[in-house]
């Protein structure tokens, strides 16, 4: 029987579904008993975080009722490699059981493992943003996908694989910081915008002391861009239009600003009451 991959969420680990990619065959339409000793972890699984306490909660579930998600593995020489499921191996692990009950698919290509495994994580929503940009990266680089089909193959737009992928720009820190759930996906993408690093730690610094918003976060990176071109801008100005500028404040006594253009430019000139209007209005005319 072949069944035809991904982009299903957990349907895609199972006999009955169809998609439009190529096929995996499977071994059997039943549920197979493999000894839990004869399985291995995929090198490759998305999923690199595992809490202890959530796998001992997990192991005490299923000695007292049993697994109720088979594990989906693939045969390997020595033994089966998981495809899915790894959380419930462990678990098992803990427990005194020595079989496992799997669905054995006879998946020859490691991308589509990947694949598959990225897909029931996502469905599961068992992977932290980094482990998910992780995942999109050994597809990209290690098995050549291009990004629009990463994003079929694991039902999501290509702008979003794209956004995940920019996060492994991060510096370590604020990386550990998200996989924490200190700060949140939105929180890393507005951190990415204060780009160099050094300004990246900053703005990561500041959201965690003040615990901004997403909104305020972006705000502020906003705001800081803007500050910044101002200045440069400043900075770029010429030694003339500099001493023009400060003849003009001598001379009026408040601040002035000259903004040059191609087609000329203009002068800026700050007042603060009606009184100082009107004592500029007598000093020009």
């Amino acid at each position: 029987m072949s069944v035809k991959r991904l982009g299903k969420g957990l349907g895609a680990l199972i006999p009955s579904v169809e998609d439009q990619s190529k096929s995996l065959e499977i071994e059997t339409e039943s549920i197979s008993k493999i000894k839990l000793k004869d399985v291995y972890p995929n090198p490759d699984q998305p999923r690199k975080h595992f809490d202890e306490n959530a796998l001992n909660e997990l192991a005490n579930s299923i000695s007292e009722k049993g697994l109720i998600t088979p594990i989906t593995v693939r045969k390997v020489k020595n033994g089966y490699e998981l495809i899915a499921g790894e959380r419930r191996w462990r678990a098992l692990k803990k427990t005194n059981k020595k079989n496992v009950p799997a669905y054995v698919l006879d998946a020859k290509s490691n991308s589509d493992i990947i694949e598959m495994a990225l897909v029931e994580n996502i469905q599961r929503e068992d992977l932290n943003a980094i482990e998910e940009s992780e995942a999109y990266a050994i597809l990209n680089t290690k098995y050549g996908m291009p990004h629009d089909s990463i994003a079929k193959a694991v039902g999501k737009k290509r702008v979003t694989i794209s956004n995940s992928l920019r996060l492994l720009k991060l510096p370590l820190d604020i990386k550990k910081s998200l996989i924490d759930g200190k700060i949140s996906a939105g929180h890393a993408r507005a951190i990415l915008q204060a780009k160099p690093p050094l300004s990246m730690n900053k703005v990561w610094t500041l959201i965690i002391k003040k615990n901004l918003s997403v909104r305020d976060a972006e705000a502020m990176v906003k705001n800081r861009k803007l500050r910044k071109s101002r200045e440069a801008i400043s900075k770029n100005k010429s030694h003339q239009i500099v001493s023009i500028e400060n003849r003009l404040i001598e001379t009026l006594g408040t601040k002035v600003k000259l903004k040059s253009s191609k087609a000329g430019g203009k002068i800026e000139i700050s007042y603060f009451s009606n009184d100082d209007l009107d004592r500029i209005i007598d000093i020009i005319a």
